[in-house]
């Protein structure tokens, strides 16, 4: 996406993915080529040492791993990273349902493109709780003339137009922590996206949206859970434990040091203790010469097991309370770090009775040839999801507002609305930076 560099006349322009998570920040600089696959440029990622489950914590340290993160990517790919595409989480995102209604008083013309822009935009004046901000507006079905089910009402003739949206809001202090870290690391956002709806992007099929499938996506310190029927989005939620909280559970219950139950987690854990021998013992090295601690693999995955059950029955529980638990013929996809856990698919199947794949985001990659192969390998990783479904996110945007330039002037009055309506950056992108530097300061943050 960066205006210097001369992109190929059949591919996108660059674009780069930046998602913050819990314990990575992850850089994903890449474009769609001619043959409509993601093209990987450079991956840079760094440790997060500011960020708590979602949220950040400590603005200098998340600063500091956006700036690694970023000098990475752009020594790869020999890109000057400028605008970034930026993922959102957290415990504090919270999603609602809400009807809209316009009557029409131009009959003469069916409806048009700008007549659904009105409908979103009376959307983002809803009435929210104080300190809440709305993130996204999603449309769902229509209804003309209590005509209900329509998916797109662009040519019909109409008097009454309703929709049903699918809103997603979130605290407005973390999101201005997180744009005060893309600021204070010399980057501009262009869009700020929710997590799971980008993951979503990468490892989801339109086959499996329109049959139904739940987005599990485990991360280090929050797992979303994103609900698709009819190829539409019908429910969003965050559940504030992943990962760490397998980490931590760990180290308390078998009373090694965090780095050695990370450690034990990755290479010996499983989620399934009866998968388990029994005579299987790890020995981890005691502290300055004192004597090695034997660890069973069997009580290790009953340990794992238990908070992965907690996360299960989270997610089952979101589920239910979506009302589509029975018609989810596309089962769940799990993805994220976290769905790296050997044996976790067949515990989620049992807990839920739903079938289960791990989603992996390499049916969009195309192999470049001037990336190594680690790196090339790494990226088919489920921990990438989020990063690969940023950028996926912002090509489409990119391309979006290509068409909408090229277009005869008469014809983008219809379709110019959205552009600034992709979110929060609605209200926010004008006055924002001069605000966070006169109203916060780092003092706020690091006490």
């Amino acid at each position: 996406m960066e205006k210097s560099i001369t992109k190929p006349s059949k591919s996108s322009s660059i674009v780069v993915g930046l998602d913050i998570g819990t314990t990575k920040i992850c850089v994903i600089v890449g474009r769609r080529n001619e043959h409509g696959k993601i093209e990987v440029l450079g991956l840079g990622k760094a440790e997060s040492a500011g960020v708590t489950r979602g949220i950040v914590s400590n603005i200098a340290k998340t600063v500091k791993g956006i700036v690694q993160a970023v000098e990475e990517g752009s020594a790869q790919s020999n890109v000057d990273v400028k605008i970034v595409n930026v993922g959102i989480a957290g415990q504090h995102i919270k999603s609602l349902q809400h009807r809209g209604i316009l009557t029409r008083k131009d009959l003469s013309n069916e409806i048009s493109k700008r007549d659904i822009d009105k409908l979103i935009d009376d959307m983002y004046k809803l009435a929210m709780n104080p300190g809440e901000e709305i993130i996204h507006v999603l449309p769902q079905e229509f209804t003309v003339d209590n005509e209900p089910g329509i998916k797109d009402p662009v040519g019909m003739a109409g008097v009454r137009l309703e929709a049903n949206f699918h809103i997603i809001t979130g605290q407005v202090t973390a999101i201005k922590n997180i744009m005060k870290c893309v600021d204070q690391a010399s980057l501009e956002t262009q869009d700020l996206i929710l997590e799971p709806l980008a993951s979503s992007e990468s490892v989801l099929s339109e086959e499996e949206k329109e049959a139904g499938v739940v987005l599990v996506d485990i991360g280090g310190g929050t797992t979303d859970v994103a609900i698709f029927h009819e190829g539409i989005i019908r429910h969003t939620a965050v559940i504030p434990f992943g990962g760490n909280s397998v980490t931590e559970d760990i180290r308390e219950g078998c009373s090694v040091m965090r780095n050695q139950a990370e450690l034990l987690k990755v290479k010996f854990g499983s989620a399934l203790a009866e998968e388990n021998k029994e005579n299987e013992i790890i020995c981890v090295p005691g502290l300055r010469g004192r004597e090695p601690k034997e660890i069973s693999v069997k009580n290790l995955a009953f340990v794992i097991q238990a908070r992965m059950e907690e996360i299960i029955d989270h997610v089952h529980y979101e589920i239910k309370s979506s009302g589509y638990e029975k018609k989810l013929i596309g089962g769940i996809v799990v993805t994220g770090g976290g769905a790296l856990l050997k044996h976790l698919p067949q515990l989620i199947e049992y807990v839920t009775g739903l079938d289960c794949r791990v989603g992996y985001p390499n049916e969009h990659l195309a192999k470049n040839e001037t990336l190594s192969k680690n790196i090339y390998e790494d990226l088919k990783s489920p921990m990438y999801a989020t990063g690969i479904g940023l950028l996926i996110k912002g090509i489409e945007k990119e391309e979006l507002n290509s068409q909408l330039e090229n277009r005869p002037a008469k014809k983008i009055d219809a379709v110019e609305t959205p552009r600034k309506n992709r979110g929060l950056f609605a209200s926010l992108l004008e006055g924002t930076k001069k605000f966070i530097k006169d109203d916060i300061s780092d003092q706020d943050f690091l006490k």
